[in-house]
């Protein structure tokens, strides 16, 4: 059997699947090109920095309603704060930013008078950059310029009896000390003609020279072109749909994909790792009303060789996980659920047992590392067992700040995170718990450019 064929198959056995009740509502939304998107940023908002980051509150309600949830890019979870004044959000951004605009989605539970506040420290001392005192709740897309690794809502007088309340906490900015791709990496969009379809895509040579346009394909809808010949696709709208792409040779063995749903005026995809990396791959989305978001690889993996790749991943993952970048060299590096090592019989089929064991799971190592048997339908405990958060109370068991704190762990998902645009990544099926999923929702996208390395 082909790498190509057994990659192929592993991904649809380990690749978290949605409810039938959820799938059948993302095929009704793309039918009548509907979003679940709030109201998207009002201008050239940048790129979402806080998605998945850290976060931590002055208070909370109660367990249920942690800080995490504010930046966890799901609108039905929220933050609540206990019922007095002062009371205050932050979110961790990892490195020194810029910031453009800050997106707070109010509950019903809103501030009437608030700042927003930035520092470099978490301590502070904090900078005010924005404040009102007739706050409105709904939505808030606030224009900012502003530098800061954290940045906090402070409250001081709430709308109501009871606290503060955010769905959403979304900061915009560019990055600054990252390695996130630059406006250099993404070129000129001047070129890129409207779309007759649900959005225009630019497919970019990111290659290093390693091969020409003629030969950096895209396979999408039934066709399959070099960019040298078509550099732009239209997306039509539809549900659970791929575009493929490959350097070297159409249908060959150096490939990647992004996977996606659309309607008629939306965009809900992902880049993923799930099963295995294949290229490196960035995508840049643009809409109409000026947002921008970024997700993917970030640029040192396009700047790196293909053999300095393979070698910075085994010289970063503890020695079990090597062999990953060896079993389906050249090609990719595959995920230890993908590796006969972690498989029964294998030499690591029980490196996750006692851990597993010590909370009560009897699931193998290799059903831990795709989510699968009783886990299939557990996604808050599987992420925790691969983050090695699953022995901490439940409270703190999907902080970003606990995760990969020890061993065991899914290092080869920890590697993508590290080396992804704000360290979001699809390392794992259910790594969208907690928000940590290289995955993008947009409503009225205009553009997306797609950028493939080697």
């Amino acid at each position: 059997m082909s790498v190509m064929a057994s990659t192929h198959r592993s991904y649809s056995r380990l690749r978290r699947r949605p409810s039938l009740t959820l799938t059948l509502l993302m095929a009704l939304v793309a039918a009548l090109g509907l979003t679940v998107m709030a109201q998207p940023p009002a201008h050239a908002a940048g790129t979402l920095l806080s998605q998945g980051r850290p976060a931590t509150a002055s208070s909370t309600e109660n367990a249920a309603f942690s800080a995490s949830q504010a930046v966890d890019g799901n609108e039905q979870t929220r933050w609540s704060s206990a019922f007095t004044d002062p009371q205050w959000i932050q979110v961790d951004l990892g490195a020194q930013k810029t910031i453009t605009q800050v997106t707070l989605q109010w509950e019903a539970a809103y501030a009437k008078a608030f700042a927003l506040q930035t520092a470099t420290s978490e301590n502070g001392p904090w900078t005010t950059v924005y404040s009102t005192t007739t706050g409105a709740g709904g939505v808030q897309n606030l224009n900012v310029d502003a530098t800061g690794r954290y940045v906090r809502m402070y409250g001081t007088q709430r709308a109501t009896q009871y606290g503060y309340s955010l769905y959403e906490f979304q900061v915009y900015g560019s990055g600054g000390g990252g390695s996130d791709p630059s406006g250099d990496f993404w070129g000129t969009t001047d070129d890129i003609p409207a779309s007759s379809a649900v959005m225009k895509v630019k497919v970019l040579n990111r290659t290093n020279g390693a091969y020409p346009d003629s030969q950096v394909y895209w396979d999408y809808n039934g066709e399959v072109h070099s960019i040298a010949e078509r550099p732009y696709v239209d997306i039509v709208a539809g549900p659970a749909q791929r575009m493929y792409f490959y350097v070297g040779a159409p249908k060959g063995q150096y490939y990647d994909f992004i996977e996606f749903t659309t309607g008629t005026s939306s965009f809900n995809g992902n880049t993923t790792r799930v099963d295995a990396w294949g290229l490196p791959l960035a995508v840049r989305l643009h809409s109409h009303s000026g947002q921008e978001i970024q997700l993917g690889d970030t640029q040192d993996l396009f700047t790196m060789s293909r053999d300095q790749v393979f070698q910075n991943f085994r010289d970063s993952v503890p020695q079990p996980f090597k062999v990953l970048a060896q079993t389906q060299a050249p090609y990719r590096i595959i995920a230890p659920g993908s590796d006969p090592s972690f498989r029964a019989g294998g030499a690591n089929a029980n490196y996750f047992t006692s851990y597993a064991n010590s909370v009560g799971v009897g699931e193998s190592t290799s059903n831990i590392f795709g989510c699968a048997g009783s886990l299939a339908a557990n996604a808050s405990l599987c992420a925790a067992l691969n983050r090695h958060t699953a022995n901490l109370p439940a409270s703190q068991q999907q902080d970003p700040s606990k995760f990969y704190s020890g061993d065991p762990a899914n290092w080869y998902a920890k590697y993508w995170h590290d080396h992804g645009i704000n360290h979001l990544a699809y390392g794992f099926p259910y790594d969208d718990v907690s928000g940590q999923a290289a995955y993008a929702s947009m409503d009225k996208p205009q553009w997306m450019e797609v950028a493939v390395g080697y």
